[in-house]
């Protein structure tokens, strides 16, 4: 089942971590670009949306992939510079495409979220791949509102170079292969039961989550070690692996309508369930991936081993009803 969605994933998410692994050994500040919303984009989310779009396209033709970039900054003459490098590395990694065409593949990503599609988050924490740090190449099929196959590539996730591979088909397990090539190891999130004992995971950016709430909620489970800051879905790998055994991401109050993207929870989502834990929203609602492009049925998000989840559940309501 998904044999060949799952091949062809895993094919576009490995060239991609190879690709997007260079560009951020050899980025310079001309690198990137600043979007409408503030957040920065860089020639690696363009050449890595270009190249899994194109693949994609190529062997699943008509299938909607809903990505995060689209082309348009990319086209405007004052970036002819940065659009020659986006060329440059498609071409350095075997994926040789010339200016309009790798605009049209880009802009692959722009379908709407209905019925079966790809899901796509070309650089999953730009912001951790600027800083040379951890970032994700996330790819996930979704098939009637519900992911039926996630990929994850960690590029700076290994104990040797060429990083991780996550991926999970539904029903099937979750499953983590080294970039470099071996042998495939199923995953399985961590049976402590002694909150304790837990590691607890959270985003890099404080805008990203209310940090504060977090802290408590870490400071009431008695865990003894403060909370990890990392970037990406990268978290998500780290939980089913059994690495860490709490990911939170509870809703920043200064943007409370803010709604999580689909690109950036589909994949790794299901990798985390078919690996034995548990994914929620901060209210304990399954993460609803049939409203869009955003989660907007659902408020934050909260990963863990499964051990944990309802007792985590408890103290963010009680936090709640103290305001």
């Amino acid at each position: 089942m998904l044999e060949k969605e799952k091949e062809i994933g895993l094919q576009a998410v490995g060239m991609a971590m190879a690709m997007a692994a260079a560009i951020q050994k050899e980025l310079t500040g001309g690198d990137t670009l600043t979007k409408i919303d503030r957040s920065p984009v860089t020639i690696a989310d363009f050449a890595v949306q270009a190249l899994a779009c194109q693949i994609l396209g190529n062997h699943f033709p008509g299938m909607p992939i809903v990505g995060e970039e689209d082309s348009l900054a990319l086209r405007r003459p004052e970036n002819r510079e940065l659009f020659a490098k986006v060329v440059h590395y498609l071409e350095q990694y075997d994926a040789p495409m010339r200016g309009q065409e790798i605009c049209d593949c880009i802009d692959l990503g722009g379908a709407e979220a209905n019925g079966t599609f790809w899901t796509l988050d070309p650089i999953d924490g730009t912001k951790g791949f600027l800083r040379g740090e951890q970032f994700a190449i996330a790819l996930a099929l979704v098939r009637d509102g519900q992911v039926r196959l996630g990929i994850l590539g960690c590029p700076n996730l290994a104990p040797t170079g060429g990083g991780t591979l996550f991926w999970a088909v539904q029903g099937q397990g979750g499953w983590k292969i080294p970039a470099s090539g071996g042998q495939a190891e199923p995953i399985c999130a961590s049976t402590k039961t002694d909150p304790r004992q837990m590691k607890f995971v959270e985003s890099y950016e404080s805008s990203h989550s209310d940090k504060g709430t977090q802290l408590e909620i870490s400071r009431l489970l008695q865990i003894s070690s403060p909370p990890e800051q990392m970037d990406s879905q990268v978290k998500y790998g780290i939980v089913a692996s059994g690495i860490a055994d709490i990911y939170l991401r509870i809703p920043n109050p200064g943007t409370p309508d803010y709604r999580e993207k689909i690109w950036d929870h589909a994949a790794g989502s299901l990798i985390v369930e078919e690996a034995g834990g548990w994914v929620s929203d901060i209210d304990g609602k399954k993460l609803d991936f049939s409203a869009g492009r955003t989660l907007r049925n659902n408020r934050g998000i909260l990963a863990t081993n499964g051990r944990v989840h309802s007792r985590v559940l408890e103290i963010i309501a009680e936090l709640a009803a103290r305001k």
